[in-house]
């Protein structure tokens, strides 16, 4: 947790009875400005938004950042049947509806980003902005297989130095500058607190299932018709890192051809996805909110 600007957590029951769970960082000041929601990627969690969050709520922005279900404390599913984009966005919609919010702005880190494309297409109206954090409608197959390759696995980790060597396995490619004190904040993020202190895995291992290439290719066209729909109505930031093998530059290149009003930015020396810690990330997220 943040040292500067506390969260208090969030709770909620989705329409087929979970208890899910936030993290709400109220805003320094006042402010009339929608909330903007922090939607983390497949195995992440809220933590993901340690540093990112406070320093928001700072600038006078309310700040809710999920934990989706099977991540986190928010509650498992046994059947592990409801694990898709479509049951994320209707626990997002629940979550405004219990909050009383008309709308939010929406950070979505990779999968996040698909659901906040999935909430536009449900309700333009409940979408204020989006800033898509190194995801797009198309998705580069080289970052699949990467993902599958420990996506929903759960080697032994008895150990913090498991925890980081842990880390720095599964993200070597997308943070080749990292320091050893980075691949620990990583582990922290990656991993909770067990009940002796060690690390623990932070997610349903069920919460990933394979597609097969055909269903990948039918998911795109439909996710290119609801990208065009959100970024044509509202404002869009993409962010993409410089060498991520999830979001290609051509990828980007097209959304810009599709919607020409789009904003993006390349973050150096980072693959998939930025952590939204690094100082060109921060300005882009500056210069977005500010414009709003």
């Amino acid at each position: 947790m943040s040292t500067e600007v506390d969260y208090t957590p969030l709770r909620w029951r989705s329409h087929d009875g979970l208890t899910l769970e936030a993290r709400n960082y109220a805003p320094a000041a006042p402010s009339k400005e929608a909330p903007i929601l922090c939607i983390p990627g497949l195995t992440r969690s809220a933590r993901d938004f340690d540093e990112v969050a406070p320093w928001l709520a700072k600038h006078g922005r309310r700040v809710i950042v999920v934990n989706l279900r099977g991540r986190g404390p928010s509650g498992y599913d046994p059947t592990g049947r409801s694990y898709k984009p479509a049951t994320y966005v209707r626990d997002m919609q629940a979550l405004l509806k219990h909050e009383g919010l008309e709308a939010t702005y929406i950070i979505g880190t990779s999968l996040g980003g698909l659901v906040a494309m999935g909430m536009a297409s449900a309700n333009i109206r409940q979408v204020a902005g989006v800033v898509l954090n190194d995801i797009g409608p198309a998705v580069d197959p080289a970052g699949l297989k990467r993902i599958a390759s420990y996506a929903g696995k759960t080697p032994p980790v008895s150990t913090w130095a498991d925890a980081v060597a842990y880390a720095k396995f599964t993200g070597e490619t997308a943070f080749p500058d990292f320091k050893d004190a980075d691949w620990k904040k990583l582990a922290k993020r990656t991993f909770r607190v067990d009940e002796n202190g060690g690390p623990a895995f932070d997610y349903d291992p069920k919460i990933f299932k394979p597609a097969p290439a055909f269903a990948i290719k039918i998911a795109s066209f439909f996710l290119w018709r609801k990208f065009r729909h959100m970024a044509s109505k509202r404002p869009t930031l993409v962010l993409r890192g410089a060498i991520s093998d999830v979001l290609s530059a051509t990828t980007v290149q097209q959304m810009h051809d599709r919607v020409p009003t789009l904003t993006s930015k390349e973050i150096p020396g980072v693959g998939h996805a930025p952590t939204l810690d690094e100082p060109e990330s921060r300005k882009a997220l500056s210069a977005f909110f500010l414009t709003l």
